[in-house]
């Protein structure tokens, strides 16, 4: 791996294991033998042999973004490149979400070495396919996740680690799979991407999708008006305050107050009641569903009941309670790691389900959306605060859902810009920065027929993420 230019900071793969120390658990569980072979009902022309690996990573700085009773300060980019038998070459870039996908690894280690151990996880998934050949990046997901998941669970100490870890590790893997896959079939287009069996999913081509910021527990009511003022129509609000569950209560109902008193009153096309609807994500910090019902009953007391649209994940992964009786869109995120977990939640009465291509794979994101499509359920594109070319790649999947309840269009959370330091020069970055898709205007994304021409630009190479991997000498 060539040394990183990022900033001020340049990073080795020798200064990232003396630093972080946590790649030398890669030695801890063996390779398997180069007898994998990955095979799906997709037929390409010929199965694909995987000659050469690589990775790289950026350290991309943040202003603390508060969620889960924690906050994280920088987000791992990680790059995965896979060489073909064929002389193809693609690259697929990934955000690494450690707080987000498994906040007791978060708290465990050290921001740094929790990052370290989701890598050395990419990497290894890597390394079992070099040599190897596989027909479709779907089986190729199949047949890495169980012994990516378990090496997780060696390699953290953590029995318990959550699925969604190692998915989260495996999306840089995924895309350049399927890029890989694009270039050997001579598919240019997004939809042509999509096996028959989940175009029904996905089959949907709004000419908008909302864009929604999201703001962490604790942020300032005149932060959260001023994006209304901007024209953001659906705010992401983090709740689920840090403290007891009594102090998480108050602090949650008192912030409600102060929401619904600064922008209540707003207006917008886009929702059946013209009022401005509110997007609450709890990150599974409630333990009853009476203290919900709590934060519920304040919120029609104060009559911003019928502008919530929907909570997303208010309770912990464990729970088996019913919660389709709570008189609001439940919507479960961390918890729905794979389409199995998604049809459980579905059976526990949640009505929306995020989905994250960016940040559980597009291959799983496909299985997700297609279960959602047959079993009537909402489906919305969440952010991980990920770089502008992951942005795209989860619009070219909002863009495609069926709108969701109440709502005319397509949703898609992006943060990225509130949260990244230098987000302004990792636009840059995007092989189509600059084109009207890229950009919020009046909180939204025009999706036009040029954003469906160019299916985001995500076939079309970066010449930043080309470099990380050119050798030096």
């Amino acid at each position: 791996m060539s040394n990183l230019q990022n900033g001020k900071k340049k990073i080795s793969r020798r200064d990232f294991v003396n630093r972080a120390g946590t790649l030398m658990a890669l030695g801890m569980v063996g390779l398997k033998s180069s007898s994998l072979h990955f095979d799906s009902g997709m037929k390409p022309s010929s199965n694909i042999r995987i000659k050469n690996v690589d990775s790289n990573f950026e350290r991309e700085p943040l202003f603390p973004y508060h969620f889960k009773g924690s906050a994280i300060t920088e987000c791992w980019q990680t790059a995965a490149l896979l060489e073909g038998e064929s002389g193809f070459r693609t690259i697929g870039l990934g955000t690494q979400g450690i707080l987000w996908s498994d906040s007791k690894v978060f708290a465990a280690h050290s921001e740094n070495g929790g990052n370290a151990l989701m890598y050395a996880m990419s990497e290894r998934a890597l390394q079992m396919m070099k040599g190897n050949s596989f027909t479709n990046p779907l089986q190729l997901l199949d047949d890495l996740l169980p012994e990516i998941y378990a090496y997780g669970k060696k390699i953290t100490g953590n029995p318990d680690l959550r699925k969604t870890f190692a998915l989260n590790s495996l999306v840089c893997v995924d895309n350049a799979a399927w890029l890989l896959y694009a270039r050997e079939n001579n598919i240019n287009h997004f939809d042509d991407l999509i096996p028959k069996a989940y175009k029904p999913g996905l089959s949907w081509r709004h000419d908008k999708v909302a864009s929604m910021p999201s703001f962490g527990v604790g942020t300032k009511i005149e932060k959260i008006k001023t994006a209304a003022d901007e024209g953001y129509f659906i705010i992401k609000l983090k709740t689920g305050s840090p403290g007891t569950q009594k102090e998480m209560l108050e602090k949650d109902i008192d912030f409600l107050s102060a929401v619904h008193s600064a922008i209540g009153h707003y207006e917008t096309p886009y929702t059946k009641n013209g009022k401005i609807p509110y997007y609450f994500d709890a990150n599974e910090r409630y333990d009853e569903k009476d203290t919900l019902s709590r934060f519920l009953d304040h919120a029609k007391k104060i009559g911003a009941f019928d502008q919530i649209a929907v909570i997303e994940e208010p309770f912990g992964e464990r729970n088996e309670m019913y919660v389709g009786d709570m008189g609001v869109t439940i919507a479960a995120d961390e918890s729905a790691h794979t389409v199995e977990d998604a049809a459980r939640r579905i059976e526990q009465g949640y009505t929306a389900i995020a989905v994250k291509a960016i940040a559980k794979t597009l291959s799983m994101t496909m299985k997700i959306t297609q279960l959602a499509r047959e079993k009537k359920i909402s489906c919305f594109c969440a952010d991980l605060t990920v770089n502008p070319i992951l942005v795209d790649w989860n619009k070219c999947v909002a863009a495609r859902l069926a709108p969701f309840a109440n709502i005319g269009i397509g949703l898609q959370e992006t943060n990225g810009h509130q949260y990244y330091k230098n987000w302004d020069t990792m636009m840059t970055y995007h092989p189509r920065a600059g084109a009207t898709w890229t950009q919020t205007r009046n909180g939204v994304y025009i999706t036009d027929k040029s954003f469906y021409d160019e299916s985001g630009g995500i076939f079309q190479p970066s010449a930043h993420y080309e470099q990380m991997f050119k050798k030096e000498g």
